[in-house]
């Protein structure tokens, strides 16, 4: 952790800039107190001012896309596809001292968490931590590489980390989730057009979603004999951001004693909220929160868990890890309103 001192700024770069993701962190580090936005690299938009793509941030900022990157940051933001990080990495040269924090999945799994590149320069070696902060707050703190988790993942995981923290994830759990269509990026396909998406649901990627991968290490990393299916159905929703999770699984935990365990688990961690009252979307959307119903019914206990798929999902916990390694208070710049109406 490098704590700043008084008056200093955050250095960030964006690198995708154009994209959900790109616009949503633009639109938290513009009003962040100690953040100063250096560049935003996008090779379509360069020279564009960011409001002629992301147009709500008209009066905002004058910044413009730009093509080229400086090395002169202290933060660098990978807003870019799936595979496509990993591939920046090795091609472009940035000092150690700066910091990653990259969306895409390149670099969740343990498995995958390192980068060894070699450069005219400078050649060198990043360690990615996986940024869940319910999970791994103090990691983050030290952390100079965070791979930020998945949105299905953040949800999910948030919806169960409590139970196995407590060796109490001992059955097979099943789970349907619906989530908005940014959830499925900017780029169009046959699934994300409004004529189809509106008035629709359809199931996708049934029982083998890629999520299910992070999800699994990091119950694991909580009770390590876990072995139990996670019967995951995720669902398209016509709606356009926002997930919905509803899981359940056989337990011996009262009602009485699966909240308790809840509240206490999360009662440290400034975005997760649990309650036995029914919550919705509109709570949620817009804001960096989770929330979490926990129930009990005959010998099931049933959890719904929900949040913005952009935010806390993506953007919103990159600036909540930005925050944990600068040393700032974890909530800096997130204060968000939720949309109410």
């Amino acid at each position: 952790m490098v704590p700043l001192t008084g008056g200093t700024q955050i250095k960030a770069g964006i690198i995708g800039g154009a994209g959900y993701t790109g616009g949503e962190l633009l639109r938290i580090l513009i009003n962040h107190p100690d953040v100063e936005i250096t560049f935003v690299h996008s090779n379509s938009n360069a020279g564009n001012y960011l409001y002629e793509v992301h147009t709500d941030l008209f009066g905002d900022t004058d910044l413009k896309f730009t093509n080229t990157m400086s090395s002169l940051i202290d933060v660098l933001f990978l807003c870019v596809g799936h595979g496509d990080a990993r591939k920046f990495l090795e091609a472009n040269t940035f000092p150690e001292s700066v910091k990653v924090i990259d969306l895409s999945q390149d670099f969740r799994l343990k498995e995958k968490a390192s980068l060894t590149y070699t450069h005219l320069l400078q050649d060198g070696k990043r360690d990615f931590v996986y940024g869940l902060p319910e999970l791994n707050r103090d990691a983050i703190k030290q952390a100079s590489n965070i791979a930020n988790p998945g949105c299905f993942a953040t949800c999910l995981q948030l919806g169960l980390l409590p139970l196995a923290a407590s060796n109490n994830l001992n059955a097979e759990v099943h789970i349907t989730a619906t989530t908005g269509s940014t959830g499925a990026g900017q780029s169009l396909s046959s699934t994300s057009h409004f004529t189809w998406r509106n008035d629709n649901l359809s199931v996708y990627k049934a029982f083998e979603h890629q999520h299910l991968k992070e999800i699994n290490q990091s119950l694991k990393q909580l009770q390590g004999g876990f072995d139990k299916s996670i019967n995951f159905i995720p669902y398209r929703g016509d709606f356009t951001r926002g997930i919905i999770a509803s899981m359940y699984l056989e337990s011996n935990l009262t009602q009485e004693e699966a909240l308790k365990l809840y509240t206490n688990f999360y009662n440290a961690h400034p975005f997760t909220h649990v309650t036995n009252r029914n919550i919705d979307l509109k709570q949620i959307v817009n804001t960096n929160k989770c929330f979490i119903q926990v129930q009990k019914k005959d010998n099931k206990l049933f959890i719904i868990s929900i949040m913005d798929n952009l935010l806390k999902g993506a953007s919103g916990q990159a600036v909540q890890n930005m925050n944990l390694m600068f040393g700032l208070e974890e909530t800096s710049g997130l204060r968000i309103k939720a949309v109410a109406f």
